[in-house]
């Protein structure tokens, strides 16, 4: 082969190396471009499926209240006791009851805790359970087992409106018009943490409703690193107050929680359609 041949095969290879380098380039770049949306869509799917998971859990309630006359107590789960995704009570028919809680149906419906309790999916019978009977939303870890809370002051006639097994239930006892009545509230539903006490949103512009007996909720995808702002710690501290708004995100108030409830009036009629009302 003469030296001119050879300097054009040398050529040549030269060119094609560059061209691959730039490809590699090229595919690097895209690589990284698409990254983040990809990342974004996984997100989209967790969240969507944890939507699906919490419509399927008020399904599984509301047919467990049509059943039963009455809504589960919360599941219950601390570093000393845990219920195995089970309804949890109290032995005792009033006040607080820790250490000494109760899978073991009470007819006077106290339960070991309202507000800061686990869906009973257990109980409810449903599937895709975690080792201990708790169900898990679509990030799938311990820290993002399903939250279901159930108002649990006293209505009409002092009773426990929504657990107690007492016959006749304790919803049919309180009646219809005192239940839907105007001036009684239950769990309350807030836009925003700020301006909230322990009972009240602190004002009707930041109000979404009084009227829930029930949530179901999950603390989305920052599960695992607690409540991160003021608005998600309103869902974790145990009282009838709650927030749910749409998510925030890169600030000192990130918001991520994912929230359902069933108002008063929808729990009245599905009671009634089921005869568990007169």
């Amino acid at each position: 082969m003469n030296q001119r041949s050879t300097r054009h095969l040398i050529r040549h290879a030269g060119f094609s190396l560059l061209e691959i380098a730039i490809v590699m380039i090229i595919v690097a770049i895209l690589l990284t471009t698409i990254g983040v949306p990809l990342s974004a869509q996984v997100e989209a799917k967790r969240t969507e499926e944890t939507r699906r998971m919490l419509e399927e859990a008020k399904e599984a309630l509301l047919g467990f209240a049509m059943a039963n006359g009455r809504f589960p107590c919360p599941a219950f789960a601390n570093a000393t006791s845990n219920s195995a995704g089970r309804e949890s009570f109290c032995v005792a028919a009033s006040g607080a009851c820790a250490g000494s809680e109760t899978q073991v149906v009470q007819t006077h419906g106290n339960c070991s805790n309202f507000y800061s309790g686990f869906l009973p999916a257990a109980t409810l019978g449903l599937s895709s359970l975690d080792s201990e009977g708790f169900l898990v939303d679509a990030w799938n870890n311990q820290s993002n087992r399903v939250r279901y809370a159930v108002f649990g002051g006293t209505v009409g006639a002092g009773t426990f409106p929504f657990t107690s097994s007492a016959n006749p239930t304790a919803m049919q006892l309180a009646t219809i018009s005192v239940l839907g009545a105007t001036g009684t509230d239950y769990l309350q539903i807030c836009n925003s943490g700020t301006g909230v006490t322990a009972t009240t949103c602190g004002g009707a512009a930041n109000t979404l409703t009084t009227k829930a007996p029930i949530v179901v909720y999950s603390l989305g995808p920052n599960a695992a690193e607690g409540a991160t702002g003021t608005d998600e710690s309103k869902n974790t501290d145990g009282n009838i107050v709650f927030v749910s708004h749409t998510p925030t995100a890169g600030s000192s108030n990130e918001f991520d929680d994912i929230f359902t409830w069933i108002p008063i009036s929808t729990i009245i009629k599905k009671m009634l359609d089921a005869g568990k009302l007169p």
